[in-house]
């Protein structure tokens, strides 16, 4: 989808700002302004591994869950990496895993590979020193500084301090320059750990606090989700702001204390839309997310509250062991629309650990040609008309006393002369999921109304031949029949995209009926006692 021509214009404003800014002679003033000293550690919060250690140190590197043997070369020689691992070894988040390793020769050689990265890339390089990618490499690198100064000689040092600081200043002239908000954001979290490990006068861990955040309220919508609507940035970020929030309380002031109140309404809002499985849903992009890190996030912010809600454009039914998320497929705002799908109308489903209903998820990013083959409507779990997207969004409403969400689309009357509206409920303490699919409207129209449900991996399915009713079959044994009422049914292939363990071959239950005044489809998901 083309962006708008002022956002373009926008864009086109920032990029030409930024080129002169890191123009060669405009980079002389990074360095200059570079030599400030660091010292201490901002926290880690994620778990490490030390069998990571060893596999790096024998040239396999898993990063982004891409295992790349390198032959014993370095590893910032490739240059045709698979982009999410590229990102993450340049991140540096792997450092890590040397955080508890007690043998000098691994520890060494996390400092190793820093000095070989300075030797590669410490000059700049619009893709390794991109705004984002610069914060978490300088966010991980004051996580682990005390390791990396661990018996390193004078000149080793005085090289990490000078690449440190001049990565410090380069975020300070090109973070209001971002074209995307959030590597602004990014980098507001890194000079709020710099200033606090700057031993310099000139630090003002203050006046940063306040910044960031201003910066944070202005990205987050009254819930606290992050305006983009992907979990999984909401994650990513609160990773690294897991890691200053106790810097900056050092700074006591009023922002310290509002900042400290947005991270706990971000905690609470990623904890919302994550499903009984331990997932967050996949809608907006978000795909799957890493368990360990999840768990270690979640442990640093407030209890949660479990209920019926509606936050973000995104619909919550709870109840039992059962939770169902549905997306209005609210737009997010120009600049933070990079990995909107065309979620309108959908749910997933899970009960306890397991997913009963979801989404395809976003295309892995090596396969751009995909992308917008998982963004379309079709490949959600969700009423369209001929298998066109929801154009416009739509109103979503809650009954919490009932558990019930009312979601209808705005924009297919245009072209139809009818609106689709989902209803979604939860009964018998979340045993029986009840939906109903209904065309609004009396002006006509044709076409064909279909209702996709893409089932969790490793569901079976199974009908016996003239039956109303399909059974499926969960990995942990447990089944649960599917009804239906007003369409026919077929099963068909389906797939749900992982970005740790690749493709998921699974089945969709679609439901077909013709458009017209009155057509309305039920469903029913109920677990067999």
């Amino acid at each position: 989808m083309t962006p708008p021509l002022s956002d373009r214009l926008r864009g086109a404003a920032l990029g030409a700002a930024d080129s002169v800014v890191t123009w060669p002679l405009m980079r002389w003033t990074w360095r200059g302004l570079g030599d400030d000293a660091f010292a201490g550690e901002i926290p880690e919060i994620r778990p490490s591994d030390s069998e990571t250690v060893r596999d790096m140190m024998a040239g396999r590197y898993l990063l982004a869950n891409k295992l790349v043997e390198t032959g014993g070369a370095s590893p910032f020689c490739l240059d045709d990496a698979h982009p999410d691992w590229w990102q993450n070894l340049h991140g540096f988040s792997w450092l890590r895993h040397f955080r508890d390793v007690r043998d000098p020769a691994s520890r060494r050689f996390a400092r190793t590979l820093v000095l070989d990265w300075i030797s590669r890339e410490g000059e700049f390089d619009r893709a390794s020193w991109a705004v984002g990618l610069t914060a978490q490499r300088v966010l991980n690198w004051l996580r682990h500084l005390a390791l990396l100064l661990e018996d390193a000689t004078a000149e080793q040092t005085r090289t990490i301090q000078r690449v440190l600081g001049t990565q410090v200043q380069s975020l300070k002239f090109r973070a209001p320059l971002a074209r995307d908000p959030a590597d602004a954001l990014l980098a507001g979290i890194a000079l709020v750990g710099a200033a606090f490990c700057d031993q310099s006068e000139s630090a003002d861990l203050a006046s940063r606090v306040d910044a960031l955040n201003a910066t944070l309220a202005s990205q987050l919508d009254p819930s606290g989700l992050h305006l983009s609507r992907n979990a999984r940035l909401q994650l990513q970020l609160l990773v690294e702001l897991a890691s200053i929030r106790p810097l900056a309380a050092s700074a006591k002031s009023e922002a310290a204390n509002e900042l400290a109140a947005q991270i706990d309404r971000m905690h609470a809002t990623l904890d919302a839309l994550t499903l009984s499985t331990g997932e967050p849903v996949y809608f907006n992009g978000t795909g799957q997310l890493p368990h360990d890190i999840l768990v270690a996030v979640q442990a640093h912010g407030p209890a949660a509250k479990r209920k019926s809600q509606l936050l973000g454009g995104y619909g919550t039914l709870r109840d039992g062991d059962t939770v169902v998320i549905a997306d209005s497929g609210l737009r997010p705002p120009p600049g933070l629309d990079r990995d909107i799908h065309a979620g309108a109308l959908a749910f997933e489903l899970s009960h306890g650990s397991e997913l009963i209903v979801g989404s395809c998820g976003p295309a892995p990013t090596d396969l751009i040609e995909s992308r917008d083959l998982f963004r379309q409507g079709v490949a959600h779990s969700a009423p369209t008309i001929d298998a066109e997207d929801v154009p416009g969004g739509a109103q979503i409403t809650l009954d919490p006393a009932e558990h019930a969400l009312t979601i209808t689309s705005q924009g297919y009357a245009k072209r139809t002369g009818f609106e689709i509206e989902r209803r979604i409920s939860l009964l018998s303490e979340g045993t029986t999921v009840v939906g109903q699919d209904r065309l609004v409207g009396d002006n006509g129209g044709t076409g064909l109304l279909s209702v996709r449900f893409h089932l969790g991996p490793g569901t079976m399915v199974r009908q016996n031949r003239g039956e109303a009713i399909v059974r499926l079959v969960l990995p942990n044994g447990q089944i649960w029949s599917f009804l239906w009422e007003g369409a026919s049914l077929r099963d068909e292939e389906s797939v749900r995209q992982s970005a740790y363990l690749g493709f998921h071959r699974t089945r969709q239950l679609v439901l077909e009926a013709p458009v017209a005044p009155g057509t309305e489809i039920a469903w029913i998901f109920t677990l067999e006692q």
